[in-house]
């Protein structure tokens, strides 16, 4: 039994092909999520289809798989069964994890309401109808204090995810909305980064983090470093310098929109399992990929909390792939009573992109920035997308904007939408 259909689920499956075993692949979504892409769908450069595909359509060449759609509640190890109900559990002879991750608040989840998070579709065209719901509100607002307050986007966290979000989010202001408006700037948008870190892009060497901050201070984003969020709350973000004495007073940024990308939490379901967990919630495993104590269960991905020579490996698309391959790998050689192969991690680099003609990459120990690292990130994420389908369109989209400067999926699709916004001031209503 697989447990998630992401990265390590979908590669864990795969690998099984024409192993002699049966498959059960149990997913809360009918679809795999390209994640590194779905920032994308929250600054409206790309539909929700382009970056999803259906994990029946994925594997309905697997014979030896069958997927369901449902939402596992807790994993019984000693009668080796998972239950979706107290009515409805699956039992298994061997189990992989991999339910990938949640947001994390450190603490406060209240503050979810105001600063959503960004793991799946919903919450990319949640985020969309934010991001652009602000800039129709402001057009509406009746004072200049309002406009500035709903043109205040802050971000929290500066990991590629929150680098990335505060790129497209800085392209939308200043070319992509620049001319849909008559009472407001969108490129006057006040786009400020937040990272509690002394840098951007923790897990980058120096100088790409430096070349990182400068294209986004290029872009007109405010960057802000040791900068640790202590509040949200309807009227903005309050922040006080990470290195400051607890007793200094934090200071406040009015905002509307705050997106958060700032932590993540592995799946409660870890803690069903009854074994220890690390500080995020994940499962220490073993070097085989196996639940300490357990030997018919595997984890991988954001589930796993895996270190090799020290180092704990990041929390990307990568360390799940190949975890999700190896520890079915490792299944079938327990079933033939062979010893198990412990897990080596390939590094093949990290990428982030920032707007339009820039990024940053370590690739093979090589260090490139600019548009040369640009359009190697733009191959490489068309290359793991899944789906010829996705691949063309994917393409078309991004040839479409970098050609025009526009982002054609710019649609509030939720009803009523703009009645949540400010209210009309009596001036402007219609006779």
């Amino acid at each position: 039994m697989i447990l998630g259909g992401g990265f390590g689920g979908l590669f864990a499956a795969r690998a099984l092909d024409r192993a002699p075993v049966r498959v059960t692949l149990i997913d809360r979504h009918n679809y795999h999520l390209f994640q590194p892409l779905l920032y994308q769908v929250a600054t409206a450069s790309l539909s929700p289809a382009d970056v999803a595909s259906p994990i029946r359509w994925v594997l309905r060449r697997q014979k030896n798989v069958e997927v369901l759609l449902a939402e596992a509640r807790a994993v019984d190890p000693v009668r080796r069964h998972v239950v979706l109900d107290p009515e409805n559990v699956i039992p298994f002879d061997y189990l992989l994890l991999a339910t990938g991750a949640a947001h994390s608040y450190f603490g406060h989840d209240d503050w979810e309401r105001r600063a959503p998070g960004l793991k799946t579709l919903d919450d990319g065209l949640k985020m969309r109808q934010q991001i652009l719901l602000a800039f129709e509100a402001a057009e509406r607002a009746a004072s200049v204090d309002d406009q500035r307050r709903l043109l205040t986007f802050v971000i929290v966290g500066g990991g590629p995810t929150g680098v990335e979000l505060a790129g497209a989010l800085a392209e939308i202001a200043r070319q992509s909305l620049r001319h849909d408006f008559r009472r407001i700037r969108p490129e006057s948008a006040h786009i400020v980064l937040l990272e509690g870190s002394p840098h951007l892009l923790g897990a980058f060497p120096e100088p790409l983090r430096e070349a990182a901050r400068h294209s986004l201070e290029r872009l007109g984003v405010e960057v802000r470093t040791d900068a640790q969020v202590v509040g949200v709350d309807g009227e903005g973000v309050l922040w006080r310098a990470a290195s400051a004495e607890p007793s200094n007073a934090p200071r406040r940024i009015a905002a509307e929109t705050i997106l958060w990308a700032a932590g993540v939490a592995a799946s409660p379901l870890a803690r069903s399992i009854g074994v220890p967990l690390d500080r995020a919630g994940r499962i220490a495993a073993e070097p085989t990929l196996a639940v300490p104590g357990h030997p018919t269960i595997f984890v991988a991905g954001d589930i796993c909390a895996f270190a090799e020579n020290g180092k704990p490996l990041p929390g990307v698309a990568q360390v799940a792939m190949q975890q999700g391959a190896h520890a079915a790998r490792n299944i079938v050689r327990a079933i033939r009573q062979q010893a198990l192969e412990s897990f080596h991690y390939r590094d093949y680099g990290i990428m982030a992109t920032i707007g339009r003609g820039s990024a940053v990459g370590d690739i093979f120990g090589l260090r490139i920035t600019g548009y040369f690292a640009w359009l190697f990130w733009i191959f490489l994420h068309i290359f793991w997308l899944i789906g010829f389908r996705n691949r063309i369109a994917v393409m078309f989209e991004w040839a479409w904007a970098y050609i025009t400067f526009q982002r054609r999926v710019r649609l509030i699709t939720a009803e009523h939408a703009w009645q949540r916004s400010t209210d009309v001031p009596s001036d402007r209503r219609p006779d």
